[in-house]
């Protein structure tokens, strides 16, 4: 099965889950997972280990426990593209997001195939994980924040864990502010206002990794798409 329709098939059964959630979850859900290049790197790079312990931090309505779970269904039905590796499997997904409407609409969609919490990642306990991931969260908050998650999930993490940050590049330009406005219009359709962003370049969020004790590398994902969102890839050192 070529590798652009087991994307659009696992978007499809992915979005669907969300349809007792309502309109605007399910049609939400089928725009971002059809679009964003992200989930289909997690797949395509092997990023998640199988048996993973899976803490996500941010994670809105639990797109990707939603995009796991539908992975998962497409290999065991035998629907699969040969460039990627086979989906993780018998992983435990645990989100923590802020926003109680997301919640609820992740809780009614994924039932007791994944945990989602009500809670602030500021304060939250994060307890024991294999894979922290957190995609486009942190520049919402500010500089001391943004360490204090980054040094708990640094706690969190087994021996061999690994750190999955997409983060946006305020260094690329016409690129950054693109990527600026859409995120500040998504924001506002999901109910959370305008908040102010505190961004910072590759360069330097590689540089505060390094100081909690991670070693980093970029995952290319954009595919083209004009956005200055990069995926990190943290491993401890």
């Amino acid at each position: 099965m070529q590798v652009a329709a087991i994307k659009k098939r696992i978007a499809a059964n992915a979005a669907a889950q969300y349809r007792p959630s309502g309109r605007f979850a399910y049609h939400f859900a089928k725009g971002k997972l059809s679009h964003d290049p992200i989930f289909a790197a997690i797949l395509a790079h092997a990023l998640i280990p199988s048996r993973s312990r899976i803490l996500d931090l941010g994670c809105g309505q639990g797109l990707l426990a939603s995009w796991l779970i539908a992975a998962g269904q497409c290999r065991q039905s035998n629907a699969w593209c040969p460039e990627w590796a086979e989906p993780p499997n018998e992983w435990v997904y645990r989100g923590i997001e802020v926003m109680p409407k997301e919640v609820s609409r992740a809780q009614r969609a994924l039932m007791q195939k994944a945990s989602v919490e009500c809670n602030d990642i500021r304060s939250a306990v994060f307890g024991a994980a294999d894979v922290v991931v957190i995609l486009d969260v942190l520049h919402y908050m500010n500089v001391e924040s943004q360490e204090s998650v980054l040094r708990q999930a640094r706690a969190a993490l087994s021996t061999s864990g690994v750190l999955l940050l997409r983060v946006g590049d305020a260094n690329a330009g016409w690129r950054f502010r693109f990527s600026q406005w859409v995120d500040r219009l998504v924001l506002l359709s999901r109910g959370h206002g305008w908040v102010r962003l505190y961004c910072r370049s590759i360069e330097s969020w590689m540089t505060l990794l390094e100081k909690y004790g991670f070693t980093s590398t970029t995952v290319p994902t954009n595919n083209g798409m004009p956005f200055a969102n990069v995926l990190i890839l943290a491993t401890l050192q």
